[in-house]
């Protein structure tokens, strides 16, 4: 278990598809089928045949972002101004292989998805917005300003990334990889058991994984810490039971067991972490709340362990059962 368990999950997105007309103006075409794009091989991705012009030269600052956040706008580089990550992890931590792995949150094709609908703020989002979404929870940290030039570099890195992709395709290994959770309330102490055997080695017996440096010396970490402050907050999608699930049985021990990646990331996400403030105006459409996110106001009368630790299954048919009357309202209880 070698990269850390961090914020960021695909949500389903509101997409318009267009197809250019003979004036050469850009058209609403609502009948067209999306295309499916395969994701490549990382190889497939590779900026040194970019030109060393201005777009080239802020891809590979977004590359650079990606990979080392710590040491660019890390909570301990020298400038104060530039500390916008509250945390030493690295967007490549959750977005794999510098954000290019299949089934590890992947940025390729993120460009032709945005805008689009999020249920986190029931509105349509910029993919500036989307980033600093990241920056606030997974990081830890403060927001980008739009016109920054690490804000151009991250967007210009994933529109490399997404080069050639039509808008509105659907990608197939984006995202992370479904699994069905088991029926049952997950077991904390059984992943700890799990955690103990297969996780301790690279991230330490207290979860706080292993520095490449020293504290202060804005170098990260070989392998980061899955809580504590140098981690996610508990507003990042990762300390969801159920993205963490998947994220773990696909991308950390693969040798686990559904049931088994269930209980380790039940283990994981009751470790203590840095809180993210107002998560009361999460999900403002309270519909769109996703039966796994353990934090107030709740509107299915069911208990926080259970949206905690679940079973799901019964929270997902009551949501279902509540979407109709909830919608007729306002949602915004």
């Amino acid at each position: 278990m070698n990269n850390t368990i961090s914020a960021r999950l695909a949500c389903s997105a509101l997409v318009f598809f267009f197809s250019i007309g003979s004036s050469g103006a850009a058209q609403p075409s609502p009948q067209s089928k999306p295309e499916t794009v395969k994701i490549g091989s990382s190889d497939d991705y590779d900026l040194n045949n970019l030109p060393d012009d201005h777009y080239g030269r802020l891809v590979r600052y977004g590359k650079k972002l990606t990979d080392e956040t710590y040491a660019v706008i890390g909570p301990e580089v020298k400038n104060p101004k530039m500390r916008y990550a509250g945390n030493n992890l690295a967007c490549s931590s959750c977005h794999q292989e510098s954000g290019t792995l299949v089934n590890a949150i992947p940025f390729i094709g993120v460009s032709a998805v945005f805008p689009q609908y999020r249920p986190r703020e029931d509105d349509v989002s910029t993919i500036e917005e989307r980033i600093n979404g990241c920056m606030q929870r997974s990081m830890n940290g403060r927001a980008l300003p739009f016109d920054s030039k690490e804000m151009k570099a991250y967007v210009s890195y994933m529109h490399f990334l997404s080069r050639a992709i039509p808008i509105g395709s659907i990608m197939e290994g984006s995202g992370l990889k479904p699994i069905k959770p088991p029926d049952r309330a997950a077991n904390p102490q059984a992943g700890g058991q799990l955690f103990a055997r297969n996780c301790v080695k690279c991230h330490g017996a207290e979860g706080q994984g292993e520095r490449t440096g020293k504290i202060g010396d804005a170098q990260g970490y070989d392998v980061p810490p899955l809580w504590g402050k140098d981690s996610f907050n508990d507003g990042a999608g990762m300390n969801r039971l159920l993205v963490a699930m998947r994220f773990t049985k696909h991308n950390m021990v693969k040798a686990l067991s559904d049931d088994q990646a269930y209980d380790l990331a039940a283990y994981i996400v009751s470790q203590p972490r840095p809180h993210k403030t107002n998560l009361d105006k999460d999900f403002p459409a309270r519909w769109n709340k996703p039966v796994d996110a353990a934090f107030p106001p709740y509107v299915d009368g069911a208990s926080p362990e259970q949206h905690k630790y679940g079973p799901f299954g019964p929270l997902t048919e009551k949501m279902k059962e509540l979407k109709s009357s909830l919608m007729q309202g306002t949602g915004k209880l």
